[in-house]
């Protein structure tokens, strides 16, 4: 049963989803007599229902691992869940919940940035870490010291495919197409536009639509009429995989191009093989011979089914065990009291110095504005897999 938009507790309908939800007592459910209660919120339902539903199982997995060693001093880490259906009200209203009524200390989520900027200002108001394992845009952690991400920013996402395009693909003009209604999408076709351009290239064609638009022939049309070399597609997965078939339907051959947000199995079956040979940036991949890397796919395939991780599960994953690294840096309250306002402070300062972290989709370092210093990668689409094209460091793009 999906949660209504009075923000009531979900309940899950999905059996795996339901049998890891720990649920703890309402506002002291991280003092002296429990367990440490974080909560987590994202898109359990909606229309990018797979974001959240990787992510919870990147957050279980890593929260099944501490508490089979033990927990955080003795004590078992807890984890409440709210779906906020994609929705930025929701999320915040969620939230809100998690903080004010059920005591949660930490707060992991969102995937979309316009919902973790929707949420993230009750954390800081509230002095509760909150760490995005997934949000790009670059406002979401200006929002205070107690907003963190554990992923790359759209500046350096951008980048990395403004100048794949450029030096791999030998593109000299490009067109960019626009989900106007989200801050993921608008940030990323910024900075694709900036380095594009600084690196010699042109921008010959703009066009957007919104969230849920049913028809991309007139944008797609006027780009055709432009014959971009590339084509920059900095949306969601629900909506490019209609985006690909449009564009192949109307004789647009040249390579789409795009962001984090495509990394989902539902983009291969909405584009039908739209999208082969197209490419994307993303946070990791799982043809990557690291043993770290191999040690989690393997894992994660035998607690799933077989499925295996992608990106939105591994930096799930790694953000829950940020957090827990945080927890045992910061120590135990002397009083036991891990929901005190001096406690959280001192959580915040933990996970604000992670250094060389060594975390499944690279080595993480959180800087001064508390974003993530780490690599990305290009994949390439063929058939329904993402293969390994490459790997860029930040002081590989111009900023």
């Amino acid at each position: 049963m999906n949660l209504s938009r009075t923000g009531k507790w979900m309940s899950v309908a999905l059996p795996a989803v339901a049998a890891a939800l720990l649920i703890a007592g309402c506002h002291g459910g991280a003092t002296k007599s429990s367990g440490i209660l974080i909560g987590e919120y994202g898109a359990l339902s909606g229309d990018t229902a797979t974001f959240g539903t990787s992510t919870d199982k990147g957050v279980r997995m890593a929260i099944d691992e501490v508490n089979s060693k033990g927990g955080v001093g003795g004590k078992k880490v807890q984890v409440k869940v709210y779906d906020d259906q994609g929705l930025p009200p929701q999320a915040k209203t969620v939230v809100t919940k998690l903080i004010e009524q059920d005591g949660a200390i930490a707060v992991l989520g969102e995937v979309a940035s316009t919902n973790s900027m929707a949420a993230a200002p009750e954390c800081q108001k509230s002095k509760v870490p909150m760490i995005t394992p997934a949000s790009t845009n670059v406002a979401v952690t200006k929002t205070g010291d107690y907003i963190f991400r554990t992923c790359f920013i759209d500046p350096f996402q951008g980048g990395v495919m403004a100048s794949f395009a450029t030096k791999s693909l030998h593109a000299k003009t490009a067109a960019v197409l626009t989900d106007v209604s989200q801050d993921y999408s608008k940030g990323l076709a910024a900075a694709f536009k900036n380095t594009f351009t600084r690196l010699g290239g042109k921008i010959v064609a703009e066009e957007s639509y919104e969230k849920g638009a049913a028809d991309y022939h007139a944008q797609l049309s006027s780009i055709q009429a432009a014959k971009p070399d590339v084509v920059f597609v900095p949306g969601y997965y629900n909506n490019v995989g209609a985006i690909g078939r449009t564009a192949r339907s109307l004789g647009l051959t040249v390579p789409l191009l795009g962001g984090d947000g495509w990394d989902s199995d539902k983009l291969f079956e909405a584009a039908q093989g739209s999208l082969e040979g197209c490419y994307f940036s993303n946070h990791y991949s799982i043809e990557n011979k690291d043993p770290r890397v191999q040690e989690f796919v393997a894992a994660y395939r035998k607690q799933n089914g077989g499925e295996s991780p992608d990106a939105m599960a591994a930096l799930a994953y790694d953000a829950t065990k940020i957090l827990i690294a945080a927890f045992d840096k910061a120590g135990s309250p002397a009083d036991g009291d891990y929901s005190s306002e001096e406690y959280r402070a001192k959580l915040r300062d933990a996970i604000a110095a992670t250094k060389d972290f060594k975390g499944v989709t690279g080595d993480i370092t959180l800087g001064p504005d508390r974003d993530a210093i780490k690599p990305a990668v290009v994949l390439q689409i063929h058939g329904s897999e993402r293969r390994f094209v490459a790997t860029v460091n930040p002081k590989d793009i111009p900023l």
